[in-house]
């Protein structure tokens, strides 16, 4: 779905329509639509193709994707037609209302390279961890990208390739027998030391100076535009401000500003400024054994500037105003759900953490992400989620095997559709689940991001409930245009009827 076809962002806000009604019963059709970097078969995997990163600009017209080689590959849709062109031109088109998005390479540049603290004796590995999209500007497109330490700001405009065609001086010369004469050093006389001549050279003489037709003519240098190609500048550097990993950056409305977080700090910066940023959260103690939870994720409102929520490894989710003071210590809001008693277990915590958090186009609802579940939360009802899907469910016998090989660790994205009726995240095996957010929907889909993606559908899906507690998975983004598999070489780009 593309982000701009829809206005309303309620995940409720079909249910007061027939036809909105009678769209909840039908089920979305999914098709294959699109592939980029299909390996061939017996083609070895690299580890630095690996796609580590995925997002869609707010109108959905360019794609970013970034690999753990720290390399960002644009790309852009091809299908879109001409708003302002009159009615009798788009029915010459012929093209189908229905006609799934295309999209073709743009360009590439590489965003980060490996590198190394000599004071911590740590080594930086160059792997795109997030991508944020810019507000746009004079037809050049603008984003962020940031590794484990570093935060780039990226403008990328095309640039007309210009060449001379036509010099202005010309070496030869015709004199009076339509001979050509070209003017010489050469000399018998051997070179002094210091390579010069011991006398001037016959060559320079008056006759070529002073010719006998008159001064020879001085043309204009003629220049050209020979090719258009497209041009990746980085304009700032936003550096040595975490002493953690940097998890997650999200852009400001006000399109000035943006935040950065780590484990336990996140920091406010101007896009225009790289030399200071501004601590606005910050949860380490003083002493580092009283530590308790982490930040996991934090995202900026999308309508309000001075409203963010970040998540935490204890599964909560804190919103903050930025107008209360310079340092959020307090939140305005804390969205969590209180485990029954008695239902504790050694890994109750664990699942708990919260991976990934996401607002709703109109900024009213929050999508969260932790190992088991996928959790839609209302800014006016922070007593408890509005809804709770199972996602690895069939996965809580076996926390004991992925325990011990950290699988329980992996972490998931999650996303909205731009109408707000889906919400959708992944899961293992290039497995993605989508589900239908409006209140009383049975709508559950698994799919798999290949070129069929019903071939792996879950027949008996489980029923989303409503105020239960469970955990997270590792990566899909953008809502139900593309569902990609992050730790895939490939992505595939699917679309619904």
């Amino acid at each position: 779905m593309n982000p701009r076809d829809s206005d309303d962002d309620r995940p409720g806000a079909a249910a007061g329509s027939s036809s909105a009604a009678t769209e909840q019963q039908q089920s979305l059709e999914w098709r294959f639509a699109q592939v980029f970097g299909e390996r061939a078969a017996g083609e070895d995997v690299q580890e630095v193709d690996i796609i580590s990163a995925i997002e869609f600009d707010k109108s959905g017209d360019h794609l970013a994707t970034g690999d753990r080689g720290g390399r960002v590959v644009l790309f852009e849709r091809t299908d879109v037609r001409d708003e302002h062109a009159n009615r009798r031109e788009l029915e010459r088109q012929d093209v189908p209302i229905t006609r799934h998005p295309e999209f073709r390479y743009k360009t590439e540049f590489q965003s980060h390279e490996p590198e190394f603290d000599y004071l911590k004796s740590l080594e930086i590995e160059e792997k795109i961890n997030k991508i944020k999209w810019c507000q746009t500007a004079n037809n050049a497109l603008f984003l962020l990208s940031t590794n484990d330490k570093t935060i780039k700001y990226w403008k990328v405009q095309e640039k007309k390739v210009k060449q001379v065609s036509v010099m202005a001086l010309d070496t030869s010369r015709t004199v009076g027998d339509g001979t050509t004469s070209r003017a010489s050093t050469s000399t018998s006389e051997p070179p002094l030391p210091n390579g010069g001549c011991s006398k001037k050279s016959d060559s320079l003489n008056s006759d070529l100076l002073f010719p006998p037709g008159g001064y020879p003519s001085l043309r204009l240098p003629v220049v050209t535009s020979q090719d258009v190609n497209l041009v990746a500048r980085c304009r700032r550097v936003y550096a040595h401000a975490h002493d953690y990993h940097i998890n997650s950056i999200s852009n400001n409305s006000d399109g000035e500003t943006f935040i950065s977080a780590d484990d336990l700090r996140i920091n406010l910066w101007n896009l225009e400024i790289n030399s200071q940023s501004f601590n606005i959260v910050d949860v380490k103690p003083t002493n580092m054994e009283d530590l308790t939870e982490v930040i996991t994720c934090a995202e900026f409102h999308p309508t309000h500037c001075n409203t963010l929520a970040y998540s935490s490894s204890k599964g909560s989710i804190r919103l903050i105003d930025l107008r209360q003071s310079a340092l959020c210590d307090n939140h305005s809001k804390i969205f969590e759900e209180h485990e029954a008693p008695g239902a504790r277990s050694f890994f109750t915590e664990i699942i708990a953490s919260i991976s990934d958090v996401k607002f709703s186009r109109d900024g009213r609802y929050l999508l969260s992400r932790d190992y088991m579940t996928l959790k839609l939360w209302d800014l006016n009802m922070d007593s408890g989620p509005v809804s709770t899907f199972q996602v690895h469910e069939h996965l809580r016998p076996r926390l004991c095997d992925l325990y011990e090989n950290d699988s329980i660790f992996d972490k998931f994205e999650c996303c909205l559709s731009g109408d707000g009726l889906h919400v959708a995240t992944g899961s293992y095996g290039n497995l993605f689940r989508v589900f239908g957010s409006t209140p009383g929907s049975m709508e559950v889909t698994t799919l798999e991001a290949s070129r069929n993606p019903m071939r792996r559908q879950i027949a008996n899906p489980t029923r989303p409930t409503r105020g239960t507690l469970t955990s997270m998975t590792r990566g899909v983004r953008r809502g139900e245009r593309l569902c990609l598999s992050i730790d895939s070489v490939f992505f595939a780009v699917l679309f619904f009827t």
